[in-house]
């Protein structure tokens, strides 16, 4: 029998030859995810979404013609739920495309075409553009809707407002939605001005901030609980929200697949609701380069010491605002993730390119910007020269109340 010395040099020869063979293993990883893994700190705890829980929606499907609403985000482990449910015998009538489109290849504000899933032969019909919302033709051959859309929890990104659109057709035509819930990436915070009604639009439906905090479906009940689906009915829709397992707020999450053609990273994701007020302006968010909401810039911006030339990019943006000019401004790719989630809504970029950028025409898209803010309350205040400080003590009343009522519909801790 080996002695006990012995036997410790074998377990640590052994344990040696462990951890050479996993650090030479190869590991894959999507785009979104690399920069993560290499500032992880800690395992994101095991949860489970709800397009994985079949156990609780798979009956509120079966015998019954189905509309799915989704886009090239609805899948789990890279399957899509399309091809899910097929498999599971569901009886799918319609596909239901959101901005971007079912495949999400579309460019933002590019028309959204009806078509056939080539993969599947299923009808797909755009609900981005002339019809935001389905049809009578359309619910009356259907039983349920299901909506799986992954969200990044900023009150301008469109997939919400196409939400309650559907919302509002099941409450109209009396048929059930189902919810397959998934995570918020900017989950972890609520901030912002909250929108005012005179400035709603399809970048802003309802009276919340620019960064809820909730996820999709805690989001779906909120707008059926405060009758935000109708200013004259009491329309409600029959909603069935399936929950995550496992999942909290403060969770990170790396999102598997590119939520549109121009959030690429995780770090332009947790920029996205700060730098989204650009659209807005004469200023470029990085459309039309390999790094779109990672870096803003104009040609008159001050600094030099940095700059970029958009360019015509397919399956992002074919027409970038300042098209082959070249522009100077920041490049915050360098800024880490964990400052980024930290931070959440930061002014400083938008009140820096205001100060740098030598032009009377800043505000160019007025209109748009303030439906982007959700009033004119913070372009004027930019204008001003009101400090971060002094803008976001302008809108604590707002937030704080709408936290209050937030507070009902939170599904998780």
């Amino acid at each position: 029998m080996p002695s006990s010395r012995l036997l410790k040099r074998i377990v640590l020869v052994f344990s040696v030859l462990i951890v050479v063979a996993c650090a030479s293993k190869t590991v894959v990883v999507s785009p979104v995810q690399e920069e993560v893994l290499a500032e992880k700190k800690a395992d994101t705890p095991v949860f489970h979404l709800g397009i994985q829980r079949s156990a609780e929606y798979l009956p509120l499907l079966k015998g019954k013609r189905v509309g799915v609403v989704a886009n090239h985000t609805a899948i789990n482990e890279g399957k899509h739920l399309v091809d899910i449910l097929l498999e599971k015998g569901i009886n799918i009538k319609y596909v239901f495309a959101p901005e971007h489109g079912f495949r999400g290849d579309a460019d933002a504000g590019a028309e959204v075409k009806d078509g056939v899933d080539t993969k599947t032969g299923l009808p797909v019909f755009s609900l981005y553009g002339k019809n935001k919302k389905p049809s009578k033709a359309w619910m009356d051959s259907l039983d349920v809707l299901v909506f799986d859309i992954q969200d990044v929890g900023a009150r301008f990104y469109t997939y919400i407002s196409t939400l309650h659109y559907v919302m509002q057709a099941c409450a109209e035509y009396h048929k059930e939605l189902v919810v397959l819930d998934r995570p918020n990436p900017n989950g972890n915070y609520v901030d912002g001005p909250v929108l005012q009604k005179k400035y709603k639009s399809f970048v802003g439906m309802h009276p919340i901030p620019v960064v809820h905090g909730m996820t999709i479906g805690e989001y779906a009940q909120m707008v059926n609980g405060e009758k935000w689906l109708s200013d004259s009915l009491d329309l409600n829709c029959p909603l069935t929200v399936i929950k995550m397992e496992n999942y909290n707020h403060n969770m990170i999450y790396n999102l598997p697949a590119h939520p549109s053609p121009n959030l690429t990273t995780m770090r332009a994701i947790y920029l996205y609701p700060s730098l989204c007020f650009f659209e807005g302006t004469i200023v470029s968010v990085g459309r039309g380069t390999e790094f779109p909401f990672e870096t803003y810039g104009h040609p008159n911006y001050s600094d030099k010491s940095f700059s970029f030339t958009p360019v015509p990019i397919k399956g992002k943006s074919m027409d970038p605002l300042l098209k082959g000019e070249k522009c100077f401004g920041k490049d915050l790719r360098g800024i880490s993730l964990d400052s980024l989630r930290a931070k959440g809504l930061d002014l400083s970029y938008l009140i820096d390119a205001y100060k740098n950028t030598k032009s009377e025409n800043f505000f160019a898209f007025s209109k748009f910007f303030d439906n982007l803010a959700g009033s004119d309350r913070l372009r004027k205040q930019i204008i001003e020269g009101k400090s971060e400080a002094e803008i976001r003590a302008s809108w604590q009343e707002e937030l704080k109340a709408f936290k209050e009522v937030r507070k009902m519909y939170l599904m998780y801790p």
